[in-house]
This record gives C-alpha cells, sequence and structure tokens, in this order.
C-alpha cells in the first residue's frame, strides 16, 4: 500500500466506525440484526410511541422494520443504531447517531412497556459516551416534540440545550407538530449519576 493510498483511506474515514456493544448496568447496547423486526415493529406498531417520531409512518409494521434494518445492518449506514436490550437479548427500543447532511443527530426511542424507569436515559448516557470517544470535539444535533417532556428531560441530562424552535412534520400524525431542537457541543456532556 502506497501513502497516497493511505490518504485517500483516511479521507473516506468520517464516521464512528463499527457499532460497538455497550453494557450498562442495566441494560445491553448492541448492533441490530434482521431478526430485531418483529420486535421493532410491535413497539412502533403502538401509537403512543410512533407518534413522538417524526420519520416513523403509522400504522407501522413487520416490512417498515425490515426494510429499516436492511439499511442500519449493512455498511452503507455510516452512523450506529444500537438495539436498547434489558440483559435478556429482548429488543426494547433505539438509539441512534445519524449524519443528516455535515451534521450528526441523534434520535431513540423504547417501547411503551419500559417508560418511567430510567432506561432511556441510562441508553442515551452510554451511547453518548462512546459516540463522543469516537468523535471526539463532534456537535450532536437532536430535538424533541413540544408534547414529549420526559424526552426533553433525558437531553437535558446528558447536556443538550435547547437552540431554537420549529414546526416538524410527524409521518405518524400527518401533521406539522411543534418541534425544540436541541444540540450537545463539545465539553458539555454530562457523565450519568451513579445509580443507587
Amino acid at each position: 500500500m502506497n501513502a497516497m493510498q493511505t490518504q485517500i483511506d483516511r479521507e473516506r474515514v468520517t464516521g464512528p466506525g463499527p457499532c460497538p456493544v455497550i453494557t450498562t448496568p442495566r441494560l445491553v447496547l448492541r448492533p441490530h440484526r434482521l431478526s430485531d423486526a418483529d420486535a421493532i415493529a410491535q413497539s412502533l406498531a403502538d401509537f403512543q410511541v410512533s407518534r413522538m417520531l417524526a420519520r416513523v409512518p403509522a400504522p407501522y409494521d413487520r416490512q417498515d422494520a425490515s426494510e429499516w434494518l436492511s439499511i442500519v445492518t449493512t455498511d452503507l449506514f455510516e452512523g450506529w443504531a444500537f438495539a436498547i436490550t434489558a440483559g435478556d437479548d429482548v429488543h426494547i427500543g433505539c438509539v441512534s447517531f445519524e449524519r443528516r447532511g455535515s451534521e450528526w443527530e441523534l434520535g431513540y426511542w423504547l417501547n411503551r412497556f419500559y417508560w418511567a424507569r430510567g432506561y432511556m436515559s441510562e441508553a442515551v448516557h452510554a451511547a453518548t459516551a462512546r459516540f463522543l470517544m469516537r468523535m471526539p470535539g463532534t456537535d450532536i444535533h437532536s430535538g424533541i416534540f413540544a408534547d414529549n417532556v420526559a424526552s426533553l428531560r433525558v437531553q437535558e441530562k446528558t447536556g443538550f440545550r435547547i437552540t431554537g424552535c420549529s414546526d416538524v412534520f410527524s409521518v405518524a400524525r400527518g401533521a406539522m407538530v411543534a418541534h425544540i431542537e436541541t444540540r450537545l457541543e463539545p465539553g458539555d456532556f454530562r457523565p450519568a449519576a451513579p445509580r443507587h
């Protein structure tokens, strides 16, 4: 391999690399598998979950899940898409980092039967910490629909700050929805508080 080829290879590496496995006190975050399609379809078929996401249709079915998995389980996906599992390897949610234009965007969701247990905060903290280890100095953008206060708390605990408001089309709701835009700037990340 010559020096020119090495330089070209370095220029192509723009993402965080392969999606790792992360273990937290209560969760395992792992790369998605095609076999996760049924669990994803079951979670996102719940309108209480899908209504909080901009690009997820309602109703949501196994074919939708399979099509999404066919992208995030290949090398074509430049970011990370973690399956959240509660230790038994059953898929209960997702945390992802996806390049949108020149920016990195955090997205996440959790099966409604696992809400209000602190799982989402635990998963977002762990995934963000690992992402920033691989991509130091990177701004991470995100946002929430204005009626999703619990999701805003997850982001604020991680260090995200509100940067603006806009209206964003929700595919599931079929309408424009008030959206709070957030950003985590380098140095603002807050490590997770220890669980007692």
